[in-house]
């Protein structure tokens, strides 16, 4: 009640506020040199990898990879990938398919049983202008969220806070993902914890 009758006497209102950066719109029309890849994806480079913990991989299948984000939005921010580099969505044979939306519901689950989160951001940007870093290289975004997880360092810093390690928090991840599907590739022994 005291919040109330401050706010009839001051006439302000009490709530969410809102923050405009009109700055940022000039960059955002402005035109963009991009320049053509060269090379593979870093990604590629982890579809082949036998080393899960030197890329912080969580699972690996025969067509698609489960791994941490290396620049997270949120802490266990996870990426699901098909192996082979392809742009699109449409560009997967069915095999792919299946087992690229199987895998996204598995980094779904890795995180509810590790994390305990409120709620989840899964998605995925096709091509640079919707926001896809490595256009060339199809990848989901799987994000845990908790509720008062958003706070101003993003917009007033440029900074993201993240509460663990990478390190640390792949060896927490690691131990979720269930014993017949953690697996590392034909020929490269067990997959080691917290290595």
């Amino acid at each position: 009640m005291l919040e109330n009758g401050i706010q009839k006497r001051l006439n302000v209102r009490i709530g969410m506020e809102r923050l405009h950066s009109y700055w940022r719109m000039a960059y955002i029309e402005a035109p963009k040199e991009r320049k053509a890849a060269k090379g593979a994806s870093p990604f590629a480079e982890m579809a082949k990898s036998k080393d899960f913990a030197k890329f912080h991989i969580l699972w690996k299948g025969r067509h698609s990879f489960i791994v941490m984000n290396k620049f997270p939005y949120n802490c266990g921010h996870l990426l699901v990938l098909p192996k082979r580099e392809i742009d699109d969505l449409e560009k997967l044979s069915k095999a792919e398919r299946a087992e690229f939306f199987d895998a996204v519901i598995l980094a779904k689950s890795i995180l509810a049983k590790a994390m305990n989160p409120d709620g989840f951001n899964v998605g995925l940007n096709l091509g640079s202008k919707a926001g896809a870093g490595i256009p060339q290289h199809l990848h989901c975004h799987v994000v845990p969220r908790w509720d008062g997880d958003t706070n101003f360092m993003p917009v007033i810093s440029n900074t993201r806070v993240l509460p663990e390690a990478m390190d640390t928090l792949w060896g927490r991840l690691i131990e979720f993902v269930p014993k017949n599907r953690r697996k590392a590739p034909a020929g490269s022994g067990k997959v080691k914890k917290g290595v």
